[in-house]
């Protein structure tokens, strides 16, 4: 079998749009394991990369989701575009991953959390977009409970606080009420790790 040492050359990208986040198409020759090359043309999009944080308390069985309003999930036709999610947000420059999560997790849902645990960091449409989430968890108590959350509207947001029972959150999945793969992945880590039992 013949050794391709570039099989991508000739990169070229243009600017689609650029209102919340950048709409790029970008051109290429890409050389297949046959030695052919074509000229491919992709659309990526993307904004920041960003962080996804679940909270879970495991004296009481509990975790911390929030609901919130989501275009495409409402232009996709799937539960008027309200989302059932995790904690997220786009990573501010000169911040960190951690730094965002503390911060989202404060302004989205109102508690103080001191202890994140990183479970990895994923590409959730690596078709389409080139955004990074960092995805965490992070035991919470009532006494971490500092402000009342629920987003900021400047920027947007209106967001319903949900705790719920873990094994509630669970079922949320089956019965697809809980659509969103970062929310999917934290409490199927939760369950595979039994960090609430």
């Amino acid at each position: 079998m013949m050794q391709i040492k570039n099989k991508i050359q000739n990169v070229s990208s243009k600017v689609i749009s650029n209102i919340w986040a950048k709409l790029e198409q970008v051109s290429f020759d890409f050389t297949f394991k046959n030695g052919k090359t074509a000229r491919l043309t992709h659309e990526v999009f993307g904004k920041n990369d960003g962080v996804g944080v679940l909270l879970y308390n495991p004296s009481t069985k509990k975790v911390v989701l929030s609901k919130q309003f989501r275009t495409p999930m409402y232009v996709a036709g799937v539960a008027d575009g309200f989302c059932v999610e995790v904690v997220g947000g786009a990573i501010d420059k000169n911040e960190t991953a951690e730094e965002t999560a503390i911060r989202e997790t404060k302004e989205e849902v109102g508690y103080h959390i001191k202890n994140l645990k990183k479970v990895a960091k994923v590409f959730l449409s690596p078709g389409l977009m080139w955004e990074q989430v960092h995805i965490y968890v992070a035991e919470y108590s009532e006494n971490d409970k500092e402000e009342k959350g629920e987003g900021l509207i400047e920027e947007g947001e209106e967001i319903e606080v949900l705790e719920t029972n873990f094994s509630d959150a669970l079922k949320m999945i089956e019965n697809e009420e809980i659509v969103d793969a970062r929310t999917i992945m934290l409490l199927q880590y939760l369950q595979i790790n039994k960090l609430i039992n």
